[in-house]
């Protein structure tokens, strides 16, 4: 690209006190060529476009603006040379109507001597914002608020143009009509540099891309090959590109995986959930349904109490027998049923309440009635 044309910014760093916002960093974007910054957030994106339009003070490094050199400009002045900043959040002039907010886009002289020429040009991007010439940009929709913000944008007649999170706030559709305006844009000849969360659209759209991780340019490449690069779409695409690994269908038939020892002990038939059973979700598109009772606990919940209850109902027959055997003698008849079991502490209590071993009729017999 020649250096009298599109943007060139060379080795620029940024320090804000001690830390050190960007480091050594290098790219261009040339007239009719969209460029998008990936990066996460905190890597420095907002930094570069706020040094390369004058905002932020840098520490090393030079900009140019279609072959002039930006250093010492001030905001007005980078605007003057030909560059335009669409911030995060629009930064239109609520108050003020659509008409009010692309006429201050015009504000220097060159932009001036081409008002008309422009208006026309954004009016033919944006005609919905013909018919709202008069409303108050507050009452507008986000979507329609982002036109006013591009448009006054162009109105400067620039020749590169940065957007800072344009999608910002947006619907899905309306996010979309935004990424094919810009398409229109760069047809006029404008060179867009790009920073955007949704990696995904903004590379779909996009000529060039650059990765900025901790204030370093780390990759620069074709958007087509970073769309396609397994890193890429790992770091900020999600995973989305990955084909889905298919869902696992489990017959009843099939053998279930070995229990875990608490089931074993509970002696319950384990219900595979569908994570256990190998069924793989797509990340971040859905929850994990909530488990039914009968999977609560590894199985059937009512077969876990009725095992629980003949658990519990063994332990307090072998304490009887015990305390039986202590009070009655042993015997031999040791069925351990229910109707024995009672009729063994039936006749010890007997024998605890007269004091001896004799049978409660002689005890009535030897009454003080008798006498």
């Amino acid at each position: 690209m020649s250096e009298q044309q599109g943007l060139q910014v060379n080795g620029v760093s940024v320090a804000y006190g001690k830390h050190q916002a960007l480091d050594n960093v290098s790219i261009s974007v040339a007239p009719g060529e969209i460029v998008v910054i990936l990066g996460a957030n905190g890597a420095g994106k907002s930094s570069l476009l706020g040094t390369i339009s004058g905002l932020v003070h840098r520490n090393a490094g030079s900009v140019t603006v279609n072959g002039q050199a930006t250093a010492g400009f001030k905001a007005h002045q980078v605007v003057a040379a030909g560059l335009a900043l669409v911030p995060e959040g629009r930064g239109i002039f609520g108050d003020l109507t659509v008409e009010e907010n692309l006429t201050l886009g015009a504000y220097s002289k060159f932009a001036r001597e081409r008002e008309d020429t422009q208006r026309q040009l954004v009016y033919q991007l944006f005609p919905k914002l013909i018919e709202r010439r008069q409303q108050i940009a507050r009452t507008m929709s986000g979507g329609e608020q982002q036109m006013v913000a591009i448009g006054r944008a162009m109105m400067s007649a620039p020749g590169i143009l940065m957007l800072d999170e344009p999608s910002l706030g947006l619907s899905p559709l309306l996010a979309s009509e935004v990424f094919k305006t810009l398409k229109k844009v760069r047809e006029t000849g404008l060179g867009i540099l790009l920073v955007e969360q949704n990696a995904k659209q903004s590379l779909s759209i996009a000529d060039r891309g650059y990765l900025l991780e901790n204030g370093r340019i780390t990759a620069e490449d074709s958007a087509q090959k970073l769309l396609s690069d397994p890193a890429v779409r790992e770091a900020y695409l999600g995973g989305a590109g990955s084909k889905e690994s298919p869902r696992t269908h489990h017959p009843a038939s099939v053998t279930q995986p070995a229990r875990s020892a608490t089931e074993q002990t509970v002696g319950t038939a384990a219900a595979v959930s569908p994570l256990a059973a190998g069924h793989i979700r797509p990340a971040g598109l859905d929850k994990r349904p909530p488990l039914a009772s009968e999977q609560l606990a590894g199985g059937n919940i009512q077969e876990w109490i009725r095992n629980a209850e003949v658990i519990q109902r063994s332990a307090w027959q072998t304490g009887v027998r015990a305390h039986r055997s202590d009070v009655a003698g042993p015997s031999d008849n040791t069925s351990g049923s229910l109707a024995d079991m009672l009729a063994r502490m039936e006749r010890a209590a007997r024998t605890s309440a007269t004091g001896s071993g004799s049978s409660p009729d002689s005890t009535s017999s030897t009454n003080g009635l008798g006498e």
